[in-house]
């Protein structure tokens, strides 16, 4: 049978993953009552597992990387070892779902057996209950990761509990086979690439000025190399992790758009500099500088959600832009405009082109050559990039899961290298919700950027009245 193999970014992130550096992605869902009863949740996830193949498949490495690892079926795949049920003990705050999550995410996920899982956490105030879901980032990336999480949820408070297929897992190959597959794909790579080479010089035009776009993005990322001040915001990564959100709408931020000037993601990264601003004052640290993040952007075509239901087809396709968060400047409308013109500056620059076009260059490279470079990658003292602010659109829209409203939905993003602090952004039915991610050795305080990117929404508010 023919698998398939992990594509150069997928297997990125399992060589970046190390003890301390673990790449899944997350999500935390808060619904209206009463939890559903665990066996029910079990036959709810049981009858969608046919709509997404990969979940029931573990990423098994080549010997000597010799190829890229390839998706195979798990043998022993167990429902409620991916599934799992938990409890807060009165009074079952917030805090204390926060608290939860950031023990959830701290635990690596099990190589061995399908790299996702979901916690359904009852004991919430007011009588609601969370879904914790988390998956390994070699899977999916956030954009698709939201419809993959859409799979299991229904548009209406009817709930929909599928019959389960009759899945039989494919035979698992042996250490021969995996390396015979390999040296089959490097034999044949070399006349993919021939053949990809010809049909762009069919259309000469469009490759040359592809080619013109990459070569401008990749000279105005080339600012990223020089390092920035030293600052608590980097240093060695501890293995656990914290995790605080903070929340606004969606028509607050169109308010601000539309007085103030900006996109939607201009004004959600102005009060996230605004956090990082009174984050550096409360720790005594100037602010006479930037903070430079890491924006990863989606690269798909509209009509490439990188999931195609009924085949299982999945995807990364993400690229990164890298923004200076101006965190000197006080005034809150001064500080939107900076952004925007720097934000406008970097699209016109091609960066994300150029970050895509390299991500794709690396699969011409040997296979054993790209996991040396992750992990050495990981591992280099760096202060380059200070952040990560990730935004993923969600739909505005209510979901349900077994006929329970998802009330708020908050993202997790993951840390690695030496950035110690990660922020994702959602909108999910008019709500702007900001996940926080920090090292639990270094950041006691993050409750402090959180309600800093509150006020920084309040104060953008202010300049609209």
């Amino acid at each position: 049978m023919t698998r398939e193999r992990l594509s150069p970014l997928d297997s990125s992130f399992l060589h970046a993953e190390d003890a301390v550096s673990h790449m899944h992605i997350g999500s935390v869902g808060i619904f209206e009552g009463p939890p559903p009863p665990f066996e029910q949740a079990l036959a709810m996830v049981r009858g969608k597992l046919a709509l997404v193949p990969r979940y029931r498949q573990v990423a098994r490495f080549v010997p000597f990387d010799l190829g890229r690892p390839v998706w195979v079926d798990d043998p022993h795949f167990a429902l409620d070892y991916h599934v799992r049920n938990t409890a807060l003990p009165a009074p079952g705050d917030d805090g204390q779902l926060r608290a939860l999550v950031g023990r959830i995410m701290g635990q690596q996920l099990d190589r061995t057996k399908p790299l996702w899982e979901i916690w359904n956490v009852e004991g919430l105030a007011g009588g609601r209950w969370a879904m914790v879901a988390k998956t390994h980032h070699a899977l999916v990336d956030g954009v698709s990761g939201t419809e993959l999480l859409a799979v299991i949820m229904d548009l209406s408070p009817e709930a929909t509990i599928l019959d389960p297929d009759e899945w039989a897992p494919h035979p698992a190959p042996g250490r021969v086979e995996l390396m015979a597959e390999a040296v089959g794909d490097l034999l044949r790579s070399p006349y993919e690439q021939v053949r990809a080479v010809r049909a762009a010089t069919r259309v000469p035009r469009l490759a040359l000025r592809q080619a013109l776009d990459v070569a401008h993005g990749v000279s105005s990322m080339a600012g990223i190399v020089r390092p920035t001040r030293v600052s608590s915001l980097n240093g060695p990564l501890g293995p656990h992790r914290r995790y605080d959100w903070a929340a606004t709408t969606v028509d607050d931020v169109k308010r601000v758009r539309k007085a103030l000037g900006g996109t939607f993601n201009d004004v959600v990264l102005s009060a996230i500099t605004r956090g990082f601003r009174d984050l550096l004052l409360s720790r005594g640290e100037s602010v006479d500088r930037v903070v430079r993040t890491l924006v990863p952007v989606s690269v798909r075509v509209r009509a490439d959600t990188g999931l195609a239901v009924g085949d299982g087809t999945y995807a990364n396709k993400v690229s990164a832009m890298f923004a200076e968060l101006p965190v000197a400047i006080e005034d809150a409308e001064e500080r939107l405009h900076a952004i925007t013109s720097q934000m406008e500056g970097l699209k016109e620059s091609k960066e994300a082109l150029a970050g895509e076009a390299l991500t794709s260059l690396s699969g011409f490279a040997p296979p054993m050559l790209l996991a040396l470079g992750m992990r050495l990658a990981t591992r280099v003292a760096q202060r380059n990039v200070n952040t990560v602010t990730t935004n993923v659109p969600g739909p505005q829209f209510p979901l349900y899961v077994l006929g329970r409203r998802m009330l708020e939905a908050y993202p997790y993003v993951p840390l690695a290298g030496q950035v110690r602090i990660g922020v994702a952004i959602f909108s999910y039915d008019g709500r702007v919700t900001f996940g926080v991610t920090g090292d639990r050795d270094t950041t006691a305080d993050l409750e402090v950027l959180c309600r800093g990117i509150e006020v920084g929404m309040d104060e953008l508010l202010a300049r609209c009245r």
